[in-house]
C-alpha cells in the first residue's frame, strides 16, 4: 500500500456531536468575560470544527480565584487520600464508558489515529488515574533522628493552585500526566489545552463534575497561549506552573515566575532523541523500533528519535530496510483503521516540516524517501528519511516535530556515544545491542531522562519521564510527580527528659 490521503473519507467515521466550548470555571460552562472565540480546525479537511470561548486574563483570574477559594476553603486539600482517591477511581470508570466519543474528539481536533485513542490514549488516561488514586492514601512525611534533643518530623502539603499548559500532540494523555498526580497530592488547578486541541479537555472538566470533584477543584481556561497562557505564568496567585511544549516557551515561563511570585515550575520541553543501533543488532527488529520512534503519531512526540544512529557494519542493510519500510506506512484519514498516520496538526506545523526538508537537501543530505506533501486538502506529509547526515547539520540539531528521520554513520561505541550527547537536548534515547555491556556503557553515558533498550516507547504511569539539558526539569509519571505537587514542611519540637535521642 502506498502513500495516499484522499483527505475526508466519511466513510470511516461517526464524527460525535460537539457538547462543551465555554470555558469550565467553578463547576460551570460559562463565556469568555470578552465573549471573544477561535475557531479549532479538523487537520483532516483544514475546515472548521466549532468555535470555542477564548479565555483571556480576566477568565484566568477567575479560575484562580475559584481554584484559590477551592484550596483555601474547600473540600479537597481536607479529604483523606482514600476519599479523594475514590472520587479519582470514578472518573476513570466515566472515561471508559465514554470511549470512543473521546477518541474521536482527539481525532477530529489533532489528528491521532481513532484506533490508537480507542485502544491506548484514552484507556491509558483512565489508568493513569486509578494509578493516583491509589496513591493518593500514601503520601506521607518521616521522621527525623536528630542530633539534639529534639523530636522532628516532615508534613507533605499540597502545593497549592497549580497551573497546568498542555501541548496539542497528547491532548487526553497530557491532560492526566498533569492533573492526576496533582489531583492526588490534593491541589486545585486551572488547565489551560493547546489552542489547537481544546475539545477533549473541556469534556473531561465536564466527566470530572459527574465524578464529584468538588467546584473550582479542576478548572479549563481554553485560548491562546499568549493571552491565557501568559496569564497563567505571571499570575501572583498561582503557586505552581506545570508545562509541556517547546524550550522557547519554557523559557518566557520561567521568566514570568521570576518576574511574578516565584512560582515553583516544572517544564518538559523539546527533544533530538538518539535511537543508537549497533551491529550486533537484529536488523529487521531495528527498523522496527527506528520506524515506531519517528513515525508514531506522525512524529509529533517530543520523546521522538528524530536521530538514528547506525553503526557502520551494518548501516547499507538498515538503511535499505528502513526506507522498504517507510514507503509501506499508509498516510491518511486517521478514521480509517488500515491508516498508521493521519495528517499534521496544523497547516502551520505542515509548512514546518515542509521548510526542513528543503534545508537537508541545501545541508547535502540525502533525500532517500519521502519529502512531499501528500494531497492538497488536509495537512498530509510523507513519511521522509534524510541519509548521510552530518551531526552538526541543522536537520540533525532541531527539533522538527514531524515524520522526519536524521540517519547517521557512527563507527566506534564511543564515537556514537559523543553524536548523541552532541544535542542541546536531553529527553530520551534508545539503545539497540545484544551485548550487555554495550547496553550498560552506553546507557549510562548518554545524558537523557529515558533509555529504552531494545524498544521505544515504553511509556508506564509507575515510570518518570523528564528530561536532562534544555528538555526541562521535573518529572512526570511515578511517584516523583507527585512530588512536583507537594511541599515539604518540618516540624520540631524539644524533648524533655527523654531517655535517649
Amino acid at each position: 500500500m502506498e502513500n495516499q490521503s484522499n483527505g475526508k473519507s466519511d466513510s470511516h467515521l461517526n464524527i460525535p456531536k460537539i457538547k462543551f466550548t465555554k470555558l469550565f470555571i467553578n463547576g460551570q460552562f460559562v463565556d469568555s468575560v470578552s465573549g471573544k472565540t477561535f475557531e479549532t480546525f479538523d487537520p483532516r479537511t483544514g475546515e472548521v470544527i466549532t468555535t470555542v470561548a477564548a479565555g483571556e486574563k480576566e477568565d484566568v483570574d477567575l479560575a484562580v480565584k475559584a481554584a484559590r477559594e477551592a484550596f483555601d476553603h474547600g473540600p479537597w486539600p481536607r479529604m483523606s487520600g482514600a476519599d479523594r482517591g475514590r472520587i479519582m477511581m470514578k472518573l476513570g470508570d466515566l472515561i471508559d464508558e465514554h470511549v470512543e466519543e473521546l477518541a474521536a474528539l482527539d481525532s477530529l481536533d489533532g489528528g491521532k489515529l481513532f484506533q490508537m485513542g480507542k485502544i491506548v490514549d484514552i484507556p491509558s488516561a483512565a489508568h493513569m488515574l486509578r494509578y493516583y488514586a491509589g496513591a493518593a492514601d500514601k503520601i506521607h512525611g518521616e521522621v527525623l533522628k536528630m542530633a539534639r534533643p529534639f523530636h522532628g518530623y516532615t508534613l507533605m502539603e499540597p502545593m497549592g493552585v497549580v497551573g497546568h499548559i498542555i501541548p496539542w500532540n497528547f491532548p487526553t494523555t497530557m491532560f492526566f500526566l498533569k492533573v492526576s498526580p496533582a489531583l492526588a497530592a490534593g491541589c486545585t488547578m486551572l488547565v489551560k489545552p493547546a489552542e489547537q486541541t481544546p475539545l477533549s479537555a473541556l469534556f473531561y472538566a465536564h466527566l470530572a463534575k459527574l465524578a464529584g470533584i468538588p467546584d473550582g477543584v479542576l478548572n479549563v481556561v481554553t485560548g491562546y497561549g499568549y493571552t491565557a497562557g501568559s496569564a497563567i505564568a505571571y499570575h501572583m496567585d498561582i503557586d505552581k506552573v506545570s508545562f509541556t511544549g517547546s524550550t522557547k516557551v519554557g523559557r518566557s515561563i520561567m521568566q514570568a515566575a521570576s518576574e511574578s511570585n516565584l512560582k515553583q515550575v516544572s517544564l518538559e520541553l523539546g527533544g533530538k532523541s538518539p535511537l543508537l543501533i549497533f551491529d550486533d543488532a537484529d536488523v529487521n527488529k531495528a527498523v522496527d523500533i527506528a520506524v515506531l520512534g519517528i513515525f508514531y503519531n506522525k512524529g509529533e512526540t517530543c520523546a521522538a528519535s528524530s536521530r538514528v544512529l547506525v553503526q557502520e557494519g551494518i548501516y547499507d542493510e538498515f538503511v535499505k530496510k528502513i526506507i522498504e519500510k517507510a514507503k509501506s506506512w499508509v498516510v491518511g484519514d486517521p478514521f480509517d483503521p488500515k491508516v498508521q498516520y493521519g495528517p499534521q496538526v496544523d497547516e502551520k506545523q505542515l509548512k514546518k516540516i515542509l521548510e526542513y526538508i528543503e534545508h537537508g537537501k541545501r545541508e547535502g543530505a540525502t533525500l532517500a524517501t519521502g519529502g512531499k506533501r501528500i494531497g492538497e486538502v488536509g495537512y498530509y506529509v510523507e513519511p521522509t528519511i534524510f541519509t548521510d547526515v552530518k551531526e552538526h547539520s541543522l536537520i540533525a540539531q532541531d527539533e522538527i516535530f514531524g515524520p522526519f528521520l536524521c540517519v547517521i554513520k557512527f563507527k566506534t561505541i564511543e564515537e556514537g556515544i559523543k553524536i548523541a550527547n552532541n544535542t542541546k537536548f536531553g529527553l530520551a534515547a534508545g539503545i539497540v545491542t545484544n551485548s550487555l555491556d554495550i547496553m550498560n556503557t552506553v546507557s549510562r553515558s548518554i545524558r537523557a531522562g529515558t533509555i529504552w533498550v531494545n524498544c521505544y516507547f515504553a511509556f508506564d504511569s509507575s515510570c518518570p519521564f523528564g528530561g536532562y539539558k534544555m528538555s526541562g526539569f521535573g518529572r512526570d509519571a511515578g511517584m516523583h510527580a507527585v512530588h512536583k505537587y507537594l511541599q515539604t514542611k518540618a516540624i520540631v519540637t524539644p524533648l524533655v527528659n527523654t531517655p535517649w535521642l
